[in-house]
């Protein structure tokens, strides 16, 4: 299982297989239409195929001339599954985390903002020198 879920996770590391599995969401299509927006050479373009064919993701099937290309969803939902996981692991973290900060905002509440432009600060802040300053010094030539 767990070189299935690496070949997965793989195949779909890439954006340009990530279109691929989108516009296979709509139903099986040709080669030549799926290469076509993509813009790259056919066989730079087989290579995407064959590493979603080798992950399980998708299955080619010669009809005549054309070569069809049909998503195999089985793989994406062991991943979502896998991933399914973890998301209940942070869920359970953040809920414990916004608890805290309930917690701690009933306990020790945060200051207002003051409405008043004047600092309350004994130290004067200096404003940066306008302009960009004396000229330096020129070469000779």
């Amino acid at each position: 299982m767990t070189e299935a879920l690496d070949l997965v996770f793989w195949a779909l590391s890439d954006a340009t297989r990530r279109d691929i599995v989108q516009r296979l969401q709509q139903g099986p299509a040709s080669v030549s239409e799926l290469a076509q927006p993509h813009g790259m050479s056919l066989p730079g373009f087989m290579k995407h195929l064959r590493v979603l064919e080798d992950a399980g993701l998708v299955q080619r099937e010669k009809e005549g001339r054309v070569v069809r290309v049909e998503l195999l969803a089985e793989p994406m939902r062991e991943a979502a599954m896998w991933l399914a996981h973890y998301e209940k692991f942070w869920n359970r973290r953040f809920d414990a985390l916004g608890r805290f900060l309930y917690h701690q905002e009933q306990v020790d509440p945060w200051p207002k903002p003051r409405t008043s432009r004047s600092s309350k600060s004994p130290a004067a802040t200096t404003r940066p020198p306008k302009g960009s300053g004396k000229p330096g010094p020129t070469r000779k030539r």
